[in-house]
């Protein structure tokens, strides 16, 4: 990382891999202060959307040293998009964060509609959007991150061998739902801040349902806003109704989930969202 950036992000540092389905991702790996994996190996906590997502959550690596409530050392891996996908984040992330066969809510497909009438999007933007929302791999890029990318982060940054953590946000935190749903075993924590489950007939449910009663042993946090809740916007509306539905299935088993609703916005939620998750899981 040249310095320009090193002076922004301590201790982070940057490079590309393609993964075995030709894709390239951008990787930011943030060490804790003073980091010395000989002595105290850390475990890694993977962060999704890391083009969106790195300049608001990596600063918080400080948190690990707060004295007030400190958070257990963990490596923080920002995982984004390289080269000329880098500008294309928020519609390739459809591709790699939505479940294979999620369906794609009316509700969703008018606020994207809403976006191109406001300028938001031009026709073109919005088509290659929604094109990407029908042919989704979470599957595969679960895989990436399990089979491709934790072994290189293991093996360069010496990490702990147990405790790993996930972390999305949006469609992220539907991944994350999908993560966890699926039973990975890489991960002992996952943080899931305003699942992107728009439908009632979404594949979490079904995955849900597929379970039974053998539900995984990860601790799954989860967090909503107010104003997705209490706001006029039926997209954000339905994302809490059926996160809400969600939880209340899974308490009913009594899973391994804590849930808390942030002072926040869609857009605003994130770092809060991040902040939750490190206090609720990995708190030491």
């Amino acid at each position: 990382m040249n310095t320009m950036w090193q002076g922004c992000l301590a201790d982070t540092d940057y490079f590309e891999i393609r993964s075995s389905g030709g894709h390239d991702y951008g990787i930011w790996v943030t060490t804790p202060p003073g980091y010395d994996p000989a002595t105290t190996p850390a475990p890694a906590v993977y962060v999704l959307d890391g083009n969106w997502a790195v300049g608001m959550t990596a600063p918080l690596i400080v948190t690990q040293l707060d004295p007030m409530q400190r958070i257990q050392p963990y490596i923080q891996i920002s995982v984004g998009y390289a080269g000329d996908d880098a500008q294309h984040w928020d519609r390739l992330r459809n591709r790699d964060l939505v479940p294979p066969g999620e369906p794609i809510a009316k509700e969703l497909i008018d606020a994207v509609e809403a976006g191109v009438q406001a300028g938001a999007r031009t026709r073109e933007e919005s088509d290659a959007y929604l094109a990407e929302l029908r042919d989704t791999h979470a599957d595969a890029f679960l895989r990436f991150l399990t089979t491709e990318l934790h072994p290189r982060i293991e093996r360069d940054y010496g990490t702990a061998t147990s405790g790993h953590g996930l972390f999305g946000y949006s469609y992220g935190g539907l991944f994350s739902l999908y993560t966890w749903l699926t039973s990975s075993t890489l991960f002992d924590s996952i943080g899931a801040g305003s699942p992107g489950v728009t439908g009632e007939n979404s594949q979490i449910f079904t995955l849900l349902h597929e379970l039974g009663d053998r539900l995984p042993a990860a601790q799954l946090h989860v967090t909503l806003n107010e104003q997705e809740l209490l706001g006029d916007l039926p997209i954000y509306q339905n994302l809490t109704k059926n996160t809400a539905t969600l939880l209340h299935h899974l308490t009913a088993r009594n899973a391994t989930v804590t849930s808390t609703v942030l002072s926040e916005t869609h857009v605003t939620g994130l770092q809060a969202s991040f902040l939750s998750y490190l206090r609720t899981c990995r708190a030491q």
